[in-house]
């Protein structure tokens, strides 16, 4: 293992982090196909998808950790979302988690590419009003929220992503959710999601764990100064660069599959 192939995945982890944080989700969507993708480029070996699926597991977990941090004052925790979608989606997780070790590679991909066109989709549905209502005045149906957390993360527990991805269009399309309470809100419930993947993934060896470590470093440094300097951006920009980093790695893994 060189100084090349460390500096590679310390950049992916970094970047990925930054701008998950930014956006409100965990990262997988924009580190998996970075892992997959970026190594071969630098001559280094590849990852296979059960590698790279349960190295974004393991970061995952501790990217969130930063961004929450982040966003633990000023009243963007909704704290019911949280318990009703994160208790689902921790079930779920680790269903998909588990239940991985029995795919092939290309199993594993083809989840991901649904999984990701499905919310590029969403990202693109209008979205008007959603910032007008007030933070201490969001509602929502709780049993709808726990199925469509519980359908997620065992889509999420497949690929090692915590499913923010796809959270983040469903909290802002479905449930009504204004942005800035669905950024912070998402990655409190992508970490409780980000649990039973991790378990599900180290429980069945699919983990590397030096490029999960190095990974894991640059999420801490990172995840919370995207956070920072999400709270900072206009929402609606917000909205657009998570939608064009959907697609974009929508588009890339249904290239490669077809």
């Amino acid at each position: 293992m060189d100084f090349t192939f460390l500096i590679v995945i310390f950049l992916i982890g970094f970047i990925g982090s930054y701008i998950s944080g930014m956006v409100g989700i965990g990262g997988s969507i924009i580190k998996y196909p970075m892992l997959l993708y970026i190594p071969p480029l630098f001559g280094l070996a590849s990852f296979s998808a059960h590698e790279v699926s349960g190295i974004s597991a393991v970061q995952v977990f501790f990217a969130t950790i930063g961004g929450v941090w982040a966003y633990r004052k000023g009243g963007y925790l909704n704290k019911t979302l949280i318990i009703y979608m994160g208790s689902a989606i921790l079930i779920g997780s680790l269903i998909g988690s588990y239940g991985s070790r029995f795919m092939s590679e290309g199993g594993i991909n083809l989840v991901y590419g649904v999984l990701a066109l499905i919310a590029a989709i969403m990202m693109f549905v209008p979205k008007k009003g959603l910032d007008d209502i007030p933070l201490d005045q969001v509602k929502f149906n709780k049993w709808l929220a726990a199925i469509f957390a519980l359908v997620v993360g065992i889509g999420a527990g497949i690929v090692g992503a915590a499913g923010a991805f796809l959270l983040v269009p469903i909290m802002l399309v479905v449930l009504k959710i204004p942005t800035r309470m669905t950024i912070a809100t998402s990655l409190a419930i992508t970490f409780i999601s980000s649990i039973g993947s991790t378990v599900g993934k180290v429980a069945t060896g699919q983990v590397d764990y030096i490029p999960a470590a190095i990974m894991v470093v640059a999420s801490l440094i990172a995840s919370p100064l995207g956070a920072n300097a999400g709270k900072k951006v206009n929402t609606k920009v917000l909205q657009v660069i998570l939608a064009v980093l959907i697609l974009g790695t929508s588009i890339k893994i249904w290239m490669d599959i077809l």
